[in-house]
């Protein structure tokens, strides 16, 4: 167990439905980490952009990029996760994969699909809530749309950070701020959100604002710039564990059961 998680965010500028192209440049960003790290986290589809026609570009879990975070995660020995679109059985995911430095996989499935723009219609909805556990901490794993839902984010696991990875569009930014601080306050752990930059083929222009926040809701390192950007801090469980113990408000949260 370690008392402490190194972290780097990094926030790219996707290239449209381009898989080699964005592996390159996010591999160019990951040579730029010269001191040790325990997590590399990319964004939501960091392959492609955010695609609703994904027949031509979806990958399989044995495909070009999940072997390619393999490699990442056994050179830089550290662990390495973002979500990209998996095809799989015949249906459409779009998936969070967490790669260990072993090469083992775990992942995630969003659970709710951006209906605004047709996602749902394309792609298959999770239905499993996702507690990886890495080095002694525990990480609840969201994508992009999940963060507007706060009982599906809700701590009844005792995680320790909750990790959203997204494309979050710039005219709807404010709200990504203040849903991610809301999520740390609420959950009292750490919560980190890793945003794309530029525009996407449909025109849709993206500013970052990559950040992570404590239990207490404050930030503690956010990037300045909405160009690319790697953010990279320290994560300690003490922290956590003297808010829990100072401000006992998960002893009296709500009791409930989640219905599909």
């Amino acid at each position: 167990m370690q008392d402490k998680l190194k972290i780097n965010l990094i926030q790219s500028n996707t290239i449209w439905k381009d898989i080699s192209k964005n592996i390159q440049n996010i591999q160019q960003k990951i040579n730029q980490i010269s001191e040790e790290t325990d997590l590399i986290i990319l964004p939501e589809m960091f392959s492609t952009g955010f695609v609703i026609e994904p027949e031509e570009i979806a990958e399989t879990m044995n495909g070009k990029s999940i072997n390619w975070m393999q490699q990442i995660a056994c050179k830089k020995n550290c662990a390495i996760t973002g979500s990209l679109i998996i095809k799989e059985n015949n249906n459409y995911y779009n998936r969070l994969v967490f790669i260990e430095p072993s090469g083992k996989i775990k992942f995630y499935d969003k659970k709710h699909l951006f209906s605004h723009v047709g996602e749902r219609n394309i792609y298959t909805a999770g239905s499993i809530k996702k507690i990886i556990e890495y080095k002694g901490w525990r990480i609840a794993a969201f994508i992009c749309y999940d963060l507007r839902f706060p009982v599906w984010s809700r701590n009844t696991e005792n995680y320790d950070i909750a990790l959203y990875v997204a494309n979050w569009p710039k005219p709807r930014i404010n709200a990504w701020n203040s849903l991610l601080k809301a999520r740390a306050i609420e959950n009292i752990c750490y919560t980190i959100g890793v945003n794309r930059v530029g525009t996407d083929g449909n025109k849709m222009e993206y500013i970052g604002h990559s950040q992570i926040i404590n239990p207490q809701g404050n930030s503690i390192k956010k990037s300045t710039v909405t160009t690319e950007d790697i953010i990279s801090t320290t994560l300690y469980k003490a922290e956590i564990l003297t808010n829990r113990t100072n401000f006992k408000f998960l002893d009296d949260r709500d009791k409930f059961t989640f219905q599909n």
